[in-house]
């Protein structure tokens, strides 16, 4: 604990605990993934031919998932293998996707080798119902990925349906839940065709460096039993015993069958986690090609995904949905040569990085990364937003920096900067370092030592004190964020204390600004103390605010001024506020300190 300024507090807290990087090592063969951090998606079928429509009907039932179309939109298991006549054998070439990958800077790929419509990518001996027999070629598209893979340096993935699967009879689908199944029915389903397709898979194509199953229940929830689950392990640890498998097998992340988390589809990652984990995402909004596409995500968008999830210990893998020719949309290649070139630049901020033990997002000017050189410790400091008065404000770090520098096209330019205790400010020229994110490297010469407890200092100047950056409150206050229409709120439905640590860079007063709404008709009191100051008030029912005409009215979050303190000297200092409801909740959106000019 630093020395810091402090008073006596009238309640006992819940103290805030900030999410460790200290977990359990990773695996030794979960290292790459870990390094690589940016990967390619495939999604690519007999889907891809129908391109979203059937017979001049958009999918059906609203997500757009060009992929489902089979299933949305009922379509027969004879008339849908006869899309694979779209396919065109004389454009299709793997290879140019495993060089897209390259370009872009994505060291690992992972293809759709038998979706939910059952339909395998390659000639299965398990199933007829492949693409290769539907198609009336003698090629082997997997075969090709895996040679190209090979070939470039790209590890190779494996996306398996085993849940889900629209042709076999006894496999599962959606509607299964109004005529039901039996157990033995389904495990005809899973020994005659999930076993050994995925035997062929592991032992027909080389290394393959992770199967990425997608079921996104536990298994408890589904048809499928706990010991198909242990078969499929078994037989992936039997027969590629470095390959990975993901959790939405169907089994949490801590089972020992699993090697790394998948979220959710487009889950990008809040809090740092120890364990190896990633997001599967979209560059637009199908994962399979959707003729109709028009929700096309921006390369800013993509960057900072890619920089979150690695500010976190994660890794992102980028879907792409190429066409029934092999051609990647137009959109997609521009995104994907974008990041390529910005990692081409930037690539030592991410590859092999991990996060710091701060609150995670605590800045509003982008995101942190980092990792150790030798006996240096580097840290990278990715500006999303440019400061207007070229001061980049750097909440948290004790240790002093021994230089820092401004990545560019050109190479990396020295940067001035300050030390005042955890706050370090660095001097930025006129001209950011690259269009979509900018780069600032430190350097410093051990392990740096770290404040995860303080309120970072704002791009603006200011201190922010929030119900998200609170260092000591009452358990059961609940945190509701942001829903579009009210901030993010801490509700206080009974009389209790929240408290903050900030670190003052300057002696001298400051003044305390107070954003709430009061749900009841009688006045809630608040009460802020910092050593022996104190500044009490009566905060009126704010009342309701019309969002937008004649559509929607919700809460009056309005502003007051609590009034001034004087802090003493620099330093660390303990900010309270003391709060008694009224008849109904009191919402406390923030307290904005900043110093009186």
């Amino acid at each position: 604990m630093k020395n810091k300024i402090v008073f006596s507090l009238w309640m006992v807290f819940t103290a805030f605990a900030v999410h460790s990087q200290s977990g359990a090592a990773a695996a030794p063969k979960t290292r790459w993934f870990t390094a690589a951090r940016f990967g390619m998606f495939i999604h690519w079928g007999l889907y891809s031919a129908a391109e979203g429509m059937w017979k001049g009907e958009r999918l059906r039932y609203g997500n757009n998932y060009a992929e489902w179309i089979r299933y949305r939109n009922r379509i027969s298991k004879d008339e849908y293998g006869e899309l694979a006549r779209r396919f065109d054998w004389n454009r299709i070439r793997p290879e140019e996707w495993v060089l897209l990958a390259k370009k872009a800077g994505m060291k690992y790929i992972t293809i759709t080798s038998k979706h939910h419509d059952g339909v395998a990518l390659w000639n299965s001996k398990a199933s007829d119902y492949n693409l290769t027999k539907l198609s009336g070629t003698n090629r082997d598209v997997i075969k090709e990925l895996a040679a190209a893979c090979k070939k470039h340096g790209i590890k190779l993935g494996f996306y398996y349906s085993h849940w889900v699967d629209w042709d076999h009879p006894y496999g599962w689908d959606h509607n299964k839940e109004l005529t039901g199944i039996k157990d033995e029915d389904y495990d005809k389903y899973w020994q005659e065709k999930v076993i050994p397709q995925l035997r062929e898979l592991l032992t027909n194509y080389g290394d393959i460096a992770m199967f990425w199953f997608d079921m996104w229940l536990d298994y408890k929830k589904t048809v499928v039993k706990k010991e198909q689950l242990d078969q499929v392990v078994r037989l992936i640890r039997e027969l590629q015993p470095n390959c990975l498998i993901n959790s939405r097998i169907g089994l949490p992340a801590s089972d020992p069958g699993v090697d790394f988390e998948s979220k959710g589809d487009n889950e990008f990652g809040s809090v740092y986690t120890a364990h190896p984990w990633e997001t599967s995402g979209t560059i637009a909004h199908s994962w399979g090609y959707y003729g109709q596409e028009n929700e096309w995500k921006s390369t800013s968008q993509l960057l900072q995904s890619l920089i979150g999830n690695v500010s976190l210990n994660g890794d992102f893998t980028l879907n792409i949905g190429p066409r029934a020719d092999g051609s990647v949309p137009y959109e997609g290649v521009r995104r994907l040569e974008d990041l390529g070139t910005w990692l081409s630049k930037n690539g030592e901020a991410i590859y092999g990085c991990t996060g710091l033990e701060l609150r995670a997002g605590q800045h509003d000017w982008g995101r942190i990364t980092t990792k150790t050189a030798g006996n240096k410790q580097l840290v990278y400091l990715h500006v999303y937003n440019w400061p207007l008065d070229k001061v980049l404000r750097l909440s948290g770090i004790l240790s002093k920096p021994e230089k820092a520098a401004l990545i560019t096209a050109s190479g990396k330019k020295p940067l001035k900067f300050t030390q005042n205790g955890p706050l370090t400010h660095l001097q930025l020229p006129e001209q950011a370092g690259d269009p979509f994110v900018s780069v600032v490297v430190l350097q410093y010469p051990a392990p740096v030592s770290l404040d995860g407890e303080m309120v970072a200092e704002s791009t603006f100047g200011g201190f922010a004190l929030t119900g998200a950056n609170v260092w000591e409150k009452n358990r059961d206050f609940k945190l509701e964020r942001y829903d579009g229409l009210r901030p993010t709120r801490l509700v206080i439905d009974k009389e209790g204390m929240l408290n903050w640590e900030v670190y003052i860079p300057e002696a001298g007063s400051y003044q305390l600004d107070l954003s709430y709404h009061n749900h009841s008709k009688e006045a809630a009191t608040v009460a802020a103390r910092v050593t022996d100051q104190y500044l009490e008030q009566q905060l009126p029912s704010s009342g309701t605010i019309v969002a937008e005409p004649h559509q929607s009215y919700t809460d009056e979050f309005v502003d007051t001024r609590l009034g001034q303190l004087r802090f003493p000297q620099a330093g660390f200092y303990q900010i309270s506020l003391r709060a008694v409801p009224g008849a109904g909740p009191l919402y406390f959106n923030r307290i904005w300190i900043s110093k009186t000019r």
